[in-house]
């Protein structure tokens, strides 16, 4: 017992926010392990413990929801003022999809409807800064998951990474401990049958080819499981480098 509570004080914290759970750390959670992080997961309509803004990484992830939309949803104003102490601190973060807008909302940027639904698998390209980035093996291998709805501004100060053809700000960071990606770069499609399921109502409504959606999952799933790995192992080690 004294031996796991030894282990479990020499590993970092990482909180894991999720809004929805299908929507979870999937092909990044390997390489969170083999860092030495011990996630704590956590619902952001639930009350988040107050010592998230002193875990060593906070990763704030995707949902069906805007990111502009805390007159509706309350817990969204709480989850703002978590990541400008975080900015402001300059604490590492991470964002995806909605995650990442609510970063650039909070740090002054606009975030709205782009009146276009991108959903699927398609490919995004990296500017000079992005093939520098975690995100160069997308460099070589193009397509991601891309799921939303609503699209951001850059925020003033932030690098820009990538863009799609439907979408200009696909990826940025700020500093060098905070990234933020429109897209799924953690989606392995290993569990697409969740999403399908979760956002029926959505696919629906955007006359998606659930079976196509399916069967390039089923394709893609390997390729976007190593670069998910790639990708958070290359951000993990960019958070220790001196």
């Amino acid at each position: 017992m004294a031996k796991d509570k030894d282990i479990l004080s020499q590993m970092k914290h990482a909180v894991i926010v999720q809004h929805v759970g299908f929507e979870d750390l999937d092909g990044f959670a390997t390489a969170l392990r083999d860092h030495n992080y011990r996630p704590t997961v956590c619902n952001a309509a639930d009350h988040l413990p107050h010592d998230i803004a002193d875990a060593d990484l906070l990763i704030i992830l995707g949902g069906p929801i805007g990111a502009y939309e805390e007159t509706t949803y309350p817990f969204l104003s709480s989850e703002l003022s978590l990541i400008k102490k975080r900015l402001a601190n300059e604490r590492p973060l991470m964002g995806i999809c909605l995650g990442a807008q609510l970063i650039a909302r909070a740090a002054g940027a606009r975030v709205f409807p782009s009146g276009i639904k991108e959903i699927g698998f398609a490919p995004i390209t990296l500017t000079d800064a992005g093939e520098e980035s975690c995100l160069a093996p997308f460099a070589r291998a193009p397509v991601t998951l891309h799921w939303h709805g609503d699209t951001f501004d850059l925020p003033e100060g932030a690098v820009h990474l990538a863009s799609s053809e439907l979408c200009r700000n696909q990826a940025f960071s700020i500093g060098r401990y905070v990234i933020g990606f429109q897209f799924h770069p953690e989606a392995t499609g290993r569990n697409i049958e969740h999403w399908l399921v979760g956002h029926a109502a959505e696919l629906a409504a955007a006359g998606t080819d659930i079976n196509a959606l399916r069967r390039q999952a089923d394709a893609l799933a390997p390729g976007l499981e190593s670069k998910a790995g790639q990708v958070m192992t290359s951000w993990l080690r960019s958070l220790e480098d001196e």
